[in-house]
């Protein structure tokens, strides 16, 4: 079931933007065109999804196969867990208020409605999360059409944190700098609501997400608290710039930890 959530957006106008994610479903494509190395484009995919909700599942395997499949491409692939299914039954552990909001704030620009599975593509674009052909067929514009901004990106752990250092040459007063901590993934056996007994899997999860305005700084340091049972290997960081008015994204880029 498509849960058609109509929360008033009103109270989320002043938290802009903490947190994002894509999705794709399978429908017997014969061959797919990738972009070449003298393409300047790029795709950030932001998937919009629950435990609790039965269309999920589809969309969530379809981040999977689109991890595989784009995986030499400049996709760029984060998945945000809401919270407003976990009245119903279960509760998603990866599921945060933030997220909730991100989407909401998505409703209000791009007017559409909130429900699940919901993916977004470089701010501009949603789709049903399991609607494979429209998502790649908007991927492949975004490849060869959408121009990308640059950004230095790196990672390096301490004891307790993840330092994320960044520099891009951005330097519109409206754009807003979002730098995501993404475990790869995760599985969960379910024991209520409506994927009661499923064992689910989800990829490119995001934990945490930083904002940071680059009004007046285009470099710097952010932090996030590492996580419990942390494992290099299984993480990465993902950051993209976001026209805090429009909700467009003008660039991104991925980074391992050191």
């Amino acid at each position: 079931m498509i849960l058609k959530n109509l929360i008033t957006v009103s109270a989320f106008t002043a938290l802009l933007f903490a947190t994002s994610a894509f999705i794709y479903q399978n429908k017997d494509q014969k061959s797919i065109q990738h972009s070449t190395d003298e393409n300047k484009g790029f795709a950030v995919l932001e998937l919009f999804t629950s435990e609790g909700c039965s269309s999920c599942p589809p969309a969530d395997e379809l981040m999977g196969k689109m991890e595989k499949e784009y995986k030499d491409e400049p996709v760029y692939l984060l998945s945000y867990h809401v919270d407003y299914w976990n009245r119903l039954g279960w509760k998603d552990r990866f599921s945060t208020t933030e997220n909730s909001r991100r989407q909401q704030e998505y409703s209000r620009i791009l007017n559409s409605q909130v429900y699940t599975p919901q993916l977004v593509v470089n701010g501009r674009t949603e789709f049903v999360g399991s609607d494979e052909s429209s998502i790649k067929n908007a991927v492949q514009k975004a490849l060869f059409t959408d121009k990308k901004t640059n950004i230095e990106l790196s990672a390096t752990i301490s004891q307790k944190d993840i330092n994320v250092s960044y520099r891009t040459s951005a330097t519109d007063p409206k754009n807003i700098l979002l730098v995501n901590l993404v475990e790869k993934h995760s599985s969960t056996q379910v024991g209520r609501g409506e994927n009661e007994g499923r064992h689910l899997h989800h990829w490119q999860i995001v934990h945490q997400q930083n904002p940071i305005s680059l009004s007046k700084q285009q470099e710097g340091t952010t932090t996030f608290k590492l996580p419990e049972g942390f494992s290099p290997d299984n993480w990465e960081v993902i950051a993209f710039i976001q026209n805090a008015k429009t909700g467009q994204i003008s660039g991104s880029a991925v980074t391992a930890f050191k």
